[in-house]
């Protein structure tokens, strides 16, 4: 039986969604393998997990991600931290977790913060907006 673990992380409006297998150490992002993503800064994000394991554990599993909605940079932590979560699933390491967590505890524990919506009087969630009676 093949062991296949199916993890998902979120930022803001952004859902990524990542199945690990075994296999040769294939990581595509949306069907696109993981070395051509564009721009660098997103590629080196989504990369970031990948540098906590050795090339054994790396070169054992693929992982596909599906990422939906958000922008560039909330689908590159969505992808992250689903991609961080099928790493310590997949290798069952406390140690893993702990080093995870001691570097950012936005890895593995995502950012719940939204954007606020826009109240009446104004153009914003809290401005509102002036009156002159000169």
């Amino acid at each position: 039986m093949t062991k296949a673990i199916n993890t998902s992380g979120k930022r803001k409006t952004a859902i990524a969604r990542c199945t690990t297998r075994k296999g040769t150490g294939r990581i595509l992002i949306n069907k696109v393998p993981l070395e051509i993503i564009q721009p660098d800064l997103v590629r080196f994000k989504i990369m970031e997990p990948l540098l906590f394991v050795t090339d054994e554990v790396r070169d054992e599993i693929d992982m596909n991600v599906r990422i939906k909605g958000g922008g560039f940079m909330s689908q590159a932590d969505a992808a992250r931290i689903s991609i961080a979560r099928a790493l310590v699933s997949w290798t069952e390491s406390s140690a893993l977790r702990e080093a995870f967590i001691s570097y950012e505890r936005q890895i593995l524990v995502g950012d719940s913060r939204r954007k606020e919506k826009k109240k009446f009087g104004g153009k914003g969630a809290r401005s509102k907006y002036t009156k002159s009676y000169r």
